[in-house]
């Protein structure tokens, strides 16, 4: 049987570390540990912190649980459960809103990259996102479009453009990740870019570039690259 939380030494506690070190010198045990608050009857909260890390492969995967795939985890019940799932959102929404600054001024390729390069890390399908634009290049705000595997369909140019007209932009870029990794563009990326960019045309909205992200590295279709990071 492992030690309970309440048998350690107080320099070894999670919630005492953190109180007199700060959070930053915490490991990700130690993290989940306080998020999980308390273990079962014969597992401490520091081994159910340490079988959850290793039902995964990286650090990042922590980002693509479930609450089902957490609730296969022995001593994990709904409230532990739903307490991670928040907590991990909580944390991608900070992250997201961190890094798509109203009023930036978007220069080039790397500078939407840098914006959304999370979408390589946190998700597991395709997410594709329109970057609205004024006219002087500087941003105006930003949009999730939609989960799942991208396709021709007309209902997302629809939902662009709309979503462009109603915040009165200039341009807009689309962008979207490979859960491969790999941004190298698909039949079915070419075609909705054309798709798009003939859109554009039709409402005077110029369509100034299509970002596929991929792990350190994109490929942008207004320079026809894979830039490598």
């Amino acid at each position: 049987m492992s030690m309970m939380l309440k048998d350690m030494p107080s320099y070894l506690k999670p919630r005492e570390r953190l109180k007199k070190y700060g959070v930053s010198v915490l490991n990700n045990e130690e993290l989940l540990a306080i998020l999980l608050r308390t273990g079962t009857k014969n597992i401490s909260v520091k081994e159910l912190s340490l079988d959850i890390l290793k039902s995964l492969e990286k650090i990042e995967d922590l980002n693509n649980l479930t609450l089902n795939s957490l609730l296969n985890i022995k001593g994990i019940g709904e409230a532990k459960a739903m307490t991670i799932i928040a907590a991990l959102e909580l944390g991608k929404r900070i992250y997201m809103k961190q890094t798509r600054k109203e009023h930036l001024k978007v220069k080039n390729g790397l500078d939407v990259y840098k914006m959304f390069r999370y979408l390589a890390f946190l998700e597991e399908q395709e997410n594709l996102v329109v970057l609205l634009l004024d006219n002087k290049s500087r941003v105006i705000t930003s949009k999730m479009i939609f989960k799942g595997g991208l396709n021709t369909s007309v209902a997302y140019p629809r939902e662009i453009f709309k979503y462009a007209l109603l915040n009165n932009a200039a341009g807009l870029i689309v962008i979207h990740n490979h859960p491969s990794g790999d941004p190298s563009p698909s039949k079915e990326d070419y075609a909705f870019t054309k798709k798009i960019q003939e859109s554009g045309k039709l409402m005077g909205i110029m369509v100034i570039d299509h970002i596929i992200i991929g792990k350190n590295k994109y490929y942008t279709f207004n320079d026809d690259k894979v830039v490598v990071l």
